[in-house]
């Protein structure tokens, strides 16, 4: 294969919520701990993250949500993370993730970003004129030896990878709860499938294990066939 083995590694609610609502200030990291019901099983996710792979996919957008462009700057940690961003990130932001980072690689379409200024030793950047992930994940496997990569993203970044054909593996930890809300973030969202000589881009899955957790929590992993 000439990317890396990709896993969708995702906390969502029964109906397949990753926010608790429609706005930048609601998210499952932040909200889920202070609801008694939730809070109690929540640390299972955090404990399973642990052992996901050394490279880890995400977002700028999923990352300021969670304050790096303010945040105190981090210890480094034995993982490379791999941010799509075009215009979340500021210059500090930038230089948190290459505090944090084995590897840090930015990949981009946007020529001004920020991280065009940061000088790290650390951090790559994969210029795009226009997104294309596969080439994206080509690059990292042939520049940076990146085998293996765990994806964290939003729904519509989630969404490009299923339509085209990234995802190997889906591992998913349920949690209790109903959320609800058409405009509130689901595991999957961007482009609908408009016809039915489109439904070859469904992402047909094979369940590996399905595996009840403590307080009502629930693990379910694919392996993606079709």
């Amino acid at each position: 294969m000439n990317r890396p083995i990709t896993t969708l590694f995702m906390l969502m609610s029964v109906d397949g919520k990753i926010s608790t609502g429609a706005t930048d200030e609601m998210d499952v990291d932040r909200d889920l701990p202070q609801i008694i019901g939730l809070k109690e099983g929540l640390h299972q996710y955090y404990e399973i993250e642990q052992t996901t792979d050394l490279w880890s996919f995400n977002t700028g957008r999923v990352q300021v949500k969670m304050g790096v462009n303010t945040s105190e700057m981090p210890e480094k940690t034995p993982v490379s993370f791999v941010l799509l961003d075009n215009h979340h990130l500021n210059e500090h932001g930038v230089r948190y993730f290459c505090a944090r980072s084995r590897q840090f690689v930015l990949i981009t379409t946007n020529q001004d970003h920020p991280a065009f200024h940061v000088q790290a030793d650390n951090l790559h950047i994969i210029f795009q004129e226009e997104l294309s992930l596969a080439d994206a994940l080509m690059i990292l496997k042939e520049r940076f030896g990146c085998e293996r990569l765990t994806v964290q993203s939003g729904g519509t970044v989630n969404g490009l990878f299923l339509r085209e054909k990234l995802f190997d593996f889906v591992d998913i930890v349920v949690a209790p709860v109903l959320i609800g809300g058409k405009n509130t973030a689901t595991l999957i969202d961007g482009r609908s499938l408009q016809a039915r000589d489109e439904l070859d881009q469904l992402g047909i899955l094979r369940l590996i294990e399905a595996a009840p957790l403590q307080d009502s929590y629930l693990r379910l992993r694919y392996q993606v066939v079709g």
